[in-house]
């Protein structure tokens, strides 16, 4: 088969498309033909060495994507070659063929196309998870969302308000901001020195729940919340975030949780579930499918630059030769 790999940390340029061998297929596991790949700002980072690799070198990235059942693994029952899978959280998955274990394929709907798959899973899992896990959004709540310009920003956007919530977002250009009133927010900030003032006027004295994956903007979402209100933290994009002062959230009364999404999928059933009411409320019109670009898997380093653009807002997909 073949892969987008590295052998080193660095920008794009590490990266070449080069022949590997094949994976094997384990009793429980099924191999894809991959038919579409979704590049995530988390594959940037081990591209970098600020995440950990699974394996060792030449390192493959990336963790979801949609394609056929070419193997079946001893064990596997109810798949069939041919079946159309996705997944959100399998390793290896810059690659021609990846092996997937049974628990974390998802059975694709035949209106589910593969690169609609590749594009909504592991961001649309994650806005979903924010919204009814972390904190669980009602009716009547004001919601603030940073980076709501992004895909998950614009996803969660658009739950919080199928909800009932009313959504004030942040997003660092004219242009994202207006991504983040087309999809639904009520105002649309820009990061403007005295912001958490703008937010409290704008939510009659703070927020509910502040959703943020900036990182460095922590402290400024903490204090747009309101007393009893919560923060959820669960990115660092913009760079780390600066510690959060105990004292602070004992005088107001403010929670802050962490959030990551492989604490929810634990098992092949909250990842079947969670899948089917992701699935759902694409079809409802609930959500919709983010501006998709597309490049060639033997291209992946155009498409980590550009997906490195502070530019680019929408969701880039590789495609397999």
């Amino acid at each position: 088969m073949h892969a987008l790999v590295f052998d080193t940390f660095g920008g794009p340029e590490v990266l070449s498309y080069r022949e590997v061998a094949d994976p094997a297929v384990p009793p429980g596991h099924i191999q894809l033909a991959m038919r579409a790949i979704g590049l995530n700002f988390a594959d940037i980072y081990r591209r970098k060495g600020n995440y950990t690799l699974a394996g060792k070198a030449p390192y493959i990235a990336g963790y979801e994507g949609a394609g056929e059942v070419i193997a079946i693994g001893e064990g596997v029952e109810g798949v069939a070659v041919g079946d159309r899978i996705g997944f959100a959280d399998v390793p290896f998955a810059n690659a021609t063929r990846v092996t997937v274990p049974l628990e974390r394929a998802i059975p694709l709907p035949d209106d589910i196309g593969f690169e609609a798959a590749a594009a909504l899973l592991l961001q649309g899992l994650t806005a979903q998870y924010l919204v009814e896990d972390s904190y669980s959004v009602r009716a009547g709540d004001t919601v603030l969302v940073q980076a709501a310009g992004g895909g998950v920003g614009q996803l969660l956007i658009r739950l919080a308000i199928a909800r009932g919530a009313s959504v004030i977002g942040m997003a660092s250009t004219l242009e994202k901001q207006a991504l983040a009133k087309a999809a639904g927010a009520a105002y649309a900030l820009g990061y403007d020195e005295g912001w958490p003032d703008k937010v409290r006027a704008l939510s009659d004295g703070g927020v509910n729940v502040a959703y943020d994956s900036v990182g460095i903007t922590l402290l400024d979402s903490l204090s747009a919340v309101r007393s009893r209100g919560t923060l959820v933290t669960f990115g660092m994009a913009g760079g780390p975030a600066p510690l959060v002062d105990p004292r602070y959230l004992m005088e107001h009364s403010k929670t802050v949780v962490g959030g990551d999404l492989w604490n929810f999928l634990t098992d092949r059933q909250q990842r079947l579930s969670r899948a089917g009411r992701l699935f759902q409320s694409f079809r409802d019109g609930v959500i919709e499918r983010p501006r998709i670009e597309t490049f060639a898997l033997s291209d992946g380093a155009a498409a980590h630059a550009r997906l490195e653009d502070r530019r680019f807002s929408g969701k880039i997909v590789l495609l397999p030769e």
